[in-house]
């Protein structure tokens, strides 16, 4: 067992963290201020393969263009990103996972029409399972896709969806079976995001996330091309479920890599700033708050890394070891910033210090890709089956 990267993946780091100190971290607090989307610098990303980390090359003799890289390697770069603005980082998270799905389970019409263009990221994708009624309780959807010739009639809405309005592609769960048919019933589509009778709310007002647009899309009569699903009918569950095991790795690399960050910052603030004399870092209380700090980080980041690597490995246990780094690395993470924003006093509290951005970002991610109640429940489930001995061990 070795705990260090190899030396690909140390490039992929390196190639990551130059980007986002280049690219997003000056721009990051003016995007979070101004809510502006930096579409121009995803789009960088792409032309780095950040947009497509772990599609595929090529799927059925088409060429499509991903980086196919695992699930740890992508893990790496997107902590990366998220220690310079994590709300961006986030985003290209969550278009990474919806590419993926569009990618491996698209038809060849979505492959050449889409997937090349989504992978680079020249069109960026959302992902639209949520709705107002169906939460954590994702097989209630009820947005219904009706089987009309060679086509679909969509209707229903979809909340809380990242980069509504602003992106080209909706990765969509829709029931085309009858609401009793629970996750069974659930099919999903790649719907190009400007088709007649799309149309998008108002972008919400968050606490965080501000340079990602946040809104309530509705679907009014909508006529898809049966080209457009993904898999078959009643396989779009699965196929979520599947994509929110890496999501949920994902989110947690997210929360990791703004924590790193502030971890830094309060490094050297405790270092400088002087009280009764004398550096603040002198105070035996405040080395063991940081002490605490890297500790759990360090821990975190490692039970992250263990759960892609069981993710790459199509280990039985994926999805529980995925549900608990998403649990512990997002419970860490912004504990961290807030013991980060603590360590500044007043000054952490204030805006020209990026540390409340980072605390603001974080937060959310203990909510989305499945709360981390939820995420308990998963693991004690799996916990409390028969056979589950060698899991905790």
């Amino acid at each position: 067992m070795d705990f260090n990267l190899n030396e690909e993946q140390i490039a992929f780091q390196d190639a990551a963290r130059a980007f986002a100190q280049g690219e997003m971290a000056p721009y990051a607090a003016e995007w979070d201020e101004e809510k502006f989307f930096p579409r121009d610098t995803i789009a960088a990303a792409g032309a780095m393969g950040f947009c497509g980390m772990y599609s595929p090359e090529s799927v059925g003799g088409t060429s499509i263009g991903g980086m196919a890289m695992s699930r740890l390697d992508a893990s790496i770069i997107l902590e990366e990103l998220a220690g310079a603005c994590s709300s961006t980082a986030a985003f290209i998270s969550i278009h990474n996972m919806a590419t993926w799905m569009a990618c491996t389970w698209g038809t060849e019409t979505v492959h050449r029409e889409l997937c090349g263009q989504l992978v680079t990221g020249e069109k960026l994708a959302s992902y639209c399972l949520t709705e107002a009624n169906a939460g954590s309780d994702a097989a209630s959807i009820r947005t219904r896709a009706v089987s009309d010739g060679a086509d679909y009639i969509i209707d229903g809405s979809k909340s809380f969806i990242s980069g509504a309005g602003s992106t080209d592609v909706l990765v969509l769960m829709t029931r085309t079976g009858d609401i009793d048919s629970g996750a069974t019933g659930i099919t999903a589509f790649a719907v190009p995001a400007d088709l007649p009778g799309i149309s998008y709310g108002k972008n919400e007002t968050k606490l965080g996330w501000n340079s990602q647009p946040t809104r309530t899309i509705t679907f009014e009569g909508v006529r898809v091309s049966a080209a457009y699903r993904l898999g078959a009918e009643g396989e779009g569950f699965k196929i979520a479920m599947k994509g929110l095991d890496g999501g949920r790795i994902n989110i947690a690399a997210c929360s990791i890599g703004a924590a790193q960050t502030t971890l830094k910052h309060a490094q050297q603030y405790v270092q400088e700033r002087k009280q009764f004399g004398k550096p603040i870092a002198g105070f035996q209380a405040l080395q063991f708050k940081l002490a605490d700090m890297v500790t759990e980080l360090v821990a975190a980041r490692q039970m992250i890394r263990l759960a892609a690597s069981k993710l790459d490995a199509d280990d039985p246990d994926k999805s529980t070891y995925c549900a608990m780094a998403k649990r512990l690395a997002t419970d860490i993470g912004f504990q961290v910033c807030n013991e980060a924003l603590q360590l500044h006093g007043g000054y952490g509290y204030l805006r020209e210090y990026p540390i409340e951005r980072f605390l603001r970002d974080t937060r959310v991610h203990q909510i989305l890709e499945g709360t981390n109640e939820i995420m308990r429940v998963i693991i004690a489930r799996r916990i409390l089956e028969e056979g589950a001995t060698e899991m905790i061990r």
